[in-house]
């Protein structure tokens, strides 16, 4: 499988509570910009899947596991590698990372629809990619 993609992110005030530490939901929100940095890594915008494939990708179910906090500034480091690739889905390992501290690790499984979003098989010309050299 392609190698573990890396991408960072700022905390902001916006993403924490009134104590500055990140509001627990909003991991989700990092994982999701995560994947969506990947899939741009790899030349798949999801605009295009969606115009020129009909094809879009929906979070089916999410595992997630909180060690420590971040915080209002923090730099953090979002990496994720595919765990299973299927021919309607993916799993992706999911972490979130503070220097060399672990804060958030997460299991995310994600189908692939149809603009009608009945289930269909991830494109071809997408699946190449994810399964080729990877940019982190």
């Amino acid at each position: 499988m392609s190698a573990e993609f890396s991408w960072n992110v700022r905390v902001y005030y916006e993403d924490t509570d009134t104590g500055g530490i990140v509001y627990y939901a909003n991991y989700l929100k990092f994982y999701e910009r995560a994947r969506t940095e990947w899939l741009r890594a790899l030349g798949v915008g999801q605009q295009m899947m969606k115009d020129e494939l009909n094809a879009i990708f929906v979070v089916k179910s999410v595992s997630v596991d909180y060690h420590a906090a971040a915080r209002l500034d923090d730099v953090l480091q979002l990496k994720l590698r595919i765990e299973k690739l299927g021919r309607a889905s993916l799993v992706c390992a999911q972490e979130i990372w503070c220097g060399e501290q672990l804060l958030n690790t997460a299991q995310v499984k994600v189908g692939c629809v149809d603009l009608a979003l009945r289930p269909c098989a991830i494109p071809a010309a997408v699946v190449a990619k994810m399964q080729g050299p990877q940019a982190s």
